[in-house]
C-alpha cells in the first residue's frame, strides 16, 4: 500500500504543540517516545500540524522533514540537546542592558517616530539560529508529496486584537470566527518569530501591515486551526504542569511582579486550551444526543488525546538557576526573580542544554508511560498504517 493509499485509509489526524519557551523542549521527549516505536523510514503520523509560539517551532520542523518521522526528531532534539541562552536571546551584560537602555533612550523621543518594539530581552539570535537550521522551502514540497496535508502558526495580532493562524495547505478554505481568522500563506520566518514572541519578554515582529506577538496571547480557541483544517483527531502536547499544593498551615505572601508575570505566563499558555478541551467534549456529546446524524453532516464527533507533564517545571528550573547566564540573572533580580522565588518566569527563560536536556527526559519518559495509548489513538498498529 502506497502513501497515498495509507493515508486514504486513515482519519485525519492532527498534531498540536502548545506554548511555553523553554519548556517545549518536553515535547521533544513525548515525540521521541513515539519515533523510536516507529519503523525507521516512517514518515510523520500526522496529516496536520499546528503549532503556538515555541511549539510553532517544533512544528515547523516537524513539517520540514516530514517524510521520516525519525530524522524530524532526531534535528529538532540536537538543537534542544545543545541550547545555550545565547542562541535564543543576547545574554552578555553589554547585549541584554544595552537593549534596555536603547529602549529607554527612545522613550524621550518623539512619539510620532516609528520605534522598534520594546521589550525585556533582545532575540535577534533566535533569527539567526532559525534561518540556519530549518529550510522552510522543504515545507511546500512535503505537502506537494503528501507527505503533509497542512500546517498551521498562530499568532496574536496587536494591531486587531484577533489571533490568526497562518497556514500552509494544498486545499483548504479561510475560516473567520469571533476574534479568530485562518490565513493562507508560506510558513516565514517572520511568522515563526512572531508566534514566539513571548509578551514583553520579547519584541513583537511586524508581518505584513500588522504587529504580532505570541500565539498564545489571543487564542481563545487552540484546536480551532486544527479542526478547520479537516482534523478527525487531535494529539496534543501541551505543557500544563501538575499543581503544587500549599503545606498545611501555609501563610501566603503578598505576590510581588515576579509571580504575578509567571502566573500570567501560566494561564496565557495553558489555560485556554483545557477551556477549549471542555466545549469539545461538551460539543461531542451533544452530538451523539442527536436523533439523526445524517441532518446534520457538517457536525463530527473529534477524539482528542492530551499528553502532558507529570512533574513541574518550576522545581526543575531552580536546580538548573546557576547554569542561567550571570547577565539575566541579574536583570530578572531587578523584578524579583531570585533561585526560590515563587514565579515560574525562570522555567520559560532557561534556554540552557542542562535544563532542556532534562525537561526532554521528562518527556521521553512521560512518552513511553504512555506509549500503548498514544499508538492506539494513531493507529500506528492497525493495517491501515503498515
Amino acid at each position: 500500500m502506497n502513501l497515498k493509499q495509507r493515508k486514504a485509509n486513515r482519519p485525519k489526524v492532527a498534531l498540536l504543540l502548545t506554548g511555553g519557551g523553554a519548556r517545549a523542549a518536553y515535547q521533544v521527549g513525548v515525540l521521541k517516545a513515539l519515533a523510536l516505536s516507529m519503523p525507521r523510514t516512517a514518515p510523520l503520523p500526522f496529516q496536520i500540524i499546528n503549532g503556538t509560539s515555541a511549539g510553532a517551532i517544533n512544528s515547523a520542523a516537524l513539517a520540514c522533514y516530514a517524510s521520516c518521522m525519525h530524522l524530524a526528531v532526531r534535528k529538532i532534539e540536537w538543537v534542544w540537546k545543545s541550547f545555550h541562552s545565547h542562541m535564543v536571546y543576547r545574554s552578555d551584560f553589554l547585549g541584554a542592558f544595552g537593549y534596555l537602555i536603547a529602549n529607554a533612550m527612545r522613550s524621550f523621543q518623539s512619539s510620532h517616530l516609528n520605534h522598534p518594539p520594546a521589550s525585556l530581552l533582545d532575540n535577534s539570535p533566535l533569527r539567526s539560529l532559525l534561518s540556519e537550521v530549518l529550510d522552510l522551502s522543504r515545507i511546500e514540497r512535503n505537502i506537494h508529496k503528501q507527505f503533509i496535508d497542512a500546517i498551521s502558526i498562530t499568532v496574536s495580532s496587536y494591531s486587531t486584537g484577533r489571533s490568526v493562524a497562518y497556514y500552509q495547505a494544498k486545499d483548504a478554505e479561510t475560516w473567520q470566527r469571533a476574534k479568530r481568522e485562518g490565513v493562507p500563506g508560506r510558513i516565514s520566518l517572520d511568522v515563526l518569530m512572531a508566534s514566539s514572541a513571548i509578551p514583553m519578554v520579547f519584541p513583537s515582529v511586524r508581518v505584513k501591515h500588522h504587529y504580532y506577538g505570541d500565539g498564545s496571547i489571543h487564542q481563545l480557541s487552540p484546536l480551532s486551526p486544527s479542526i478547520h483544517l479537516g482534523a478527525e483527531k487531535i494529539f496534543v502536547i501541551g505543557v500544563e504542569q501538575p499543581k503544587i499544593r500549599a503545606p498545611l498551615g501555609y501563610e501566603p505572601h503578598f505576590p510581588g511582579m515576579s509571580a504575578i508575570a509567571g502566573h500570567l505566563l501560566d494561564s496565557v499558555f495553558s489555560d485556554t486550551l483545557q477551556s477549549d478541551l471542555e466545549r469539545l467534549q461538551r460539543v461531542n456529546r451533544t452530538i451523539g444526543l442527536l436523533p439523526s446524524r445524517d441532518k446534520h453532516k457538517e457536525l463530527k464527533v473529534i477524539d482528542t488525546l492530551v499528553v502532558n507533564p507529570t512533574v513541574n517545571f518550576r522545581d526543575i528550573a531552580e536546580q538548573y538557576y546557576d547554569d542561567m547566564p550571570l547577565a539575566i540573572k541579574v536583570l530578572l533580580r531587578t523584578i524579583g526573580v531570585k533561585r526560590h522565588s515563587s514565579s515560574s518566569l525562570t522555567s520559560y527563560l532557561l534556554f540552557e542544554k542542562s535544563y532542556t536536556q532534562h525537561l526532554i527526559e521528562i518527556g521521553y519518559q512521560d512518552g513511553m508511560a504512555r506509549l500503548d495509548e498514544m499508538r492506539a489513538f494513531l493507529e500506528l498498529d492497525s493495517n491501515k498504517w503498515r
